[in-house]
């Protein structure tokens, strides 16, 4: 695997270095050791998926305040989106800014996502299927969320957003 760091402290991309023969490739998308080497999160307690049937569907932004903080890894599975963090870690040099990346199956890009680091993202083709691995257990009294179209945060979302939840439109905007 290779780590490529991003202009926010802690998120990193990381890309598969597959090992090719004439069946296909092999490739690792997970090492607890290396990980680990990086001071980043290596055990993951829950997976989820996401199917988003329609392209311009919208998900987050998501994150779980203390005790339940939780790091992410993202990865497109089917499909392909436009993935989202906003750094919400007070004192961080870059606090409230976002970074946005495509993540596709093609390009079999993962995203790791730190804790109290808001994450969202809008589907770009039909049938997209998202695929985390999490660092800790879905505590709904700590899951929290930001507003998609907050000014203060002035994401540019790549298409008109065809889906939301009437959760996710109503997270409270930043004060």
């Amino acid at each position: 695997m290779k780590f490529i760091g991003t202009r926010l402290a802690g998120a990193f991309i990381v890309e598969v270095e597959p090992h090719e023969d004439a069946r296909g490739f092999f490739a690792r998308t997970f090492c607890a050791r290396e990980f680990g080497e990086l001071g980043l999160a290596r055990d993951f307690v829950q997976c989820s998926v996401s199917l988003s049937r329609t392209r311009g569907t919208l998900r987050g932004l998501h994150y779980q305040r203390p005790p339940a903080c939780e790091a992410k890894l993202v990865r497109c599975a089917a499909g392909a989106l436009f993935d989202v963090i906003v750094d919400l870690r007070e004192g961080s040099p870059t606090f409230r800014q976002h970074l946005g990346l495509e993540l596709t199956a093609k390009n079999r890009r993962a995203l790791y996502v730190p804790e109290m680091f808001a994450h969202g993202f809008q589907t770009l083709e039909p049938d997209t299927e998202v695929f985390y691995q999490i660092s800790e257990y879905y505590t709904p009294e700590a899951s929290t969320g930001l507003r998609y179209n907050d000014p203060r945060l002035g994401i540019k979302w790549p298409l008109p957003v065809a889906a939301v939840s009437e959760k996710d439109a109503n997270w409270p905007l930043l004060g």
